[in-house]
């Protein structure tokens, strides 16, 4: 008696990611081709699909917040640096202030950081 060999379903295993179907309205579809198009190297619309989920995904995360402690050691760190790069012809007062500018930051970044809580009022 012959053995009878069964069929296994589907083609061989890989190692390549699984296939997710996705179903876009056709405006939907439209902006994602019209993205597509604005790159440089023109993506298809899969790979188009792809970069725009990761897009999405990178920036739903939320901004971990660091201890006092290292924010506190990362400021003494930029501060020994900036006071090794500081022009020394200018006065104690006016190296301060720049340092104190430069460790701040400027305000439009300020303003958006989402690691510092915003004023209340």
């Amino acid at each position: 008696m012959r053995k009878r060999l069964r069929k296994k379903r589907g083609g061989p295993a890989t190692r390549r990611a699984s296939a997710t179907g996705v179903r876009l309205a056709p405006e939907l579809r439209a902006n994602v081709d019209k993205w597509a198009a604005e790159q440089p190297d023109k993506p298809s619309q899969s790979e188009a699909i792809r970069r725009l989920v990761e897009l999405g995904l990178a920036g739903s995360w939320s901004i971990r917040q660091r201890s006092p402690e290292s924010a506190s050691k990362a400021s003494v760190m930029a501060g020994q640096q900036i006071d090794k790069l500081a022009d020394s012809s200018t006065t104690h007062e006016e190296r301060q202030q720049r340092k104190r500018r430069l460790l701040k930051g400027p305000t439009e970044f300020r303003d958006i950081r989402g690691d510092i809580p915003k004023p209340k009022g």
